[in-house]
């Protein structure tokens, strides 16, 4: 693909939900809108690299869009009420005076008010992610299928029934209008953003450690988010997090796609240009005292990247960090199995061990109970309990999903068990 191309599909994936929310704003109806900017998009993928980028790109798709939409309305002879209340409440000079790519009577981005929506607390937390992805991201539903390893029919089902609680809840394209229910909405779409992180990061399942796309495609829509709520600490922090860790993932696997664990990689593959954007982040932020979750664990993950290796890195400051990260909510049990790593690294396995002990009956870390036995296992290792080690190593391999993860948990137990 030419350097034209890339620099049309990513103006385009830039202008989608600015697109989609001022359609939606105008009309209304999401689940038609959505389809209509997908036919723009399409258009302007294929017209423009021969025909050139119109001077307004924006208003060029917004008018194409709004075309389509009328396009479709008219040929559906069953929803014509639907196209009688349409053409009632749009100006005729909306669609036919204003050349595609004329000036935007307003220049207005909705796209934080369509995260929003599309984040809206009545969707389960898969439905928020998959209309994220399609709405926002520009992904396609195989593309999110594929990520995810579901059936794209699956897929398909939950966003379109994400689509319809959105319509039938009345739901309109509008920021709340009191600070409080900002604030709580704005949580939301951060939760969504660190979930699809999370998952291309490190994949639940399936034959790869990592999917690149969803982590990539977190990033830049966390970067969007930032850029509309500039001054949210916790936003910046969240794409503090996404840049630091991201930073180390060309280390994370070798040559043949096997997990390399933090304390084995090679620091000099890591992207010391998101590091150094990351800490940047959090310079910024941090001294305004507004302290929250991400911010916190954006710092330690500053902490682990500007260490030269394992051995020099800042245990106690880490220690302190996770401490203030159990006091700032309610308990959360995956938290407490990275403090009781530092509680290790820090006053010896033992104490690390008897900390997961606690965690043992928290049935709250029952999609993380593998990560608990291999924590077991690596401090057992640690205290030369071999025997204890290997058997928590295979416990750890048969509980997680990931292939990657359990040849290299049964890696691990078989060269403890194998004769010196």
């Amino acid at each position: 693909m030419s350097a034209v191309s890339h620099g049309i599909e990513d103006l385009l994936r830039d202008l989608a939900p600015q697109v989609l929310g001022a359609l939606v704003r105008r009309y209304g109806a999401f689940d038609a809108c959505e389809d209509a900017v997908q036919e723009a998009l399409l258009a302007a993928a294929l017209q423009w690299p021969e025909a050139g980028v119109p001077d307004n790109a924006r208003g060029w798709l917004v008018t194409v869009a709004s075309r389509k939409l009328v396009d479709q309305v008219r040929s559906e002879a069953a929803r014509r009420r639907r196209e009688d209340a349409l053409a009632l409440v749009t100006p005729q000079s909306a669609l036919l005076a204003c050349a595609a790519d004329a000036a935007p009577a307003s220049d207005r981005d909705d796209s934080l008010a369509l995260l929003f929506l599309c984040c809206h607390p009545s969707l389960s937390p898969p439905s928020r992610i998959g209309l994220t992805l399609r709405a926002v991201g520009g992904l396609t539903t195989a593309q999110i299928a594929a990520a995810f390893l579901v059936p794209e029919a699956t897929m398909a089902q939950r966003i379109s029934r994400a689509k319809q609680s959105i319509k039938a809840a009345g739901t309109t394209l509008s920021l709340p209008e009191d600070p409080e229910g900002t604030a709580e909405r704005l949580a939301e779409v951060r939760h969504v953003l660190y979930l699809i992180f999370n998952e291309g990061y490190t994949t639940s399942g399936g034959t790869d450690l990592t999917a690149p796309e969803l982590s990539t495609e977190a990033v830049r829509l966390t970067r969007l988010l930032h850029r509309l709520v500039p001054e949210d600490a916790e936003t910046a922090g969240l794409l503090a997090l996404m840049l630091l860790t991201d930073a180390r993932r060309p280390a994370r696997t070798g040559p043949h796609g096997e997990l390399v664990p933090l304390a084995e990689q090679d620091r000099g593959r890591w992207d010391r240009r998101l590091i150094a954007e990351g800490v940047g982040l959090l310079s910024r932020t941090l001294p305004r005292g507004q302290v929250g979750p991400y911010q916190l664990q954006a710092a330690i993950a500053a902490v682990h990247d500007e260490a030269g290796n394992t051995d020099a890195t800042d245990w106690h400051q880490i220690l302190v960090l996770y401490d203030l990260l159990e006091q700032l909510g309610p308990p959360n049990p995956v938290v407490s199995l990275n403090r009781a790593v530092a509680v290790a690294m820090v006053h010896g396995p033992a104490a690390g061990l008897e900390l997961l002990t606690e965690l043992e009956d928290d049935k709250r870390l029952a999609n993380h109970r593998h990560r608990l036995l291999a924590t077991r296992a690596h401090l057992l290792e640690a205290l030369g309990q071999h025997q204890a080690a290997a058997h928590a190593y295979r416990e750890a391999a048969a509980r997680t999903a990931s292939a990657p993860e359990r040849r290299h948990l049964t890696d691990r137990a078989h060269r403890l068990e194998a004769p010196a």
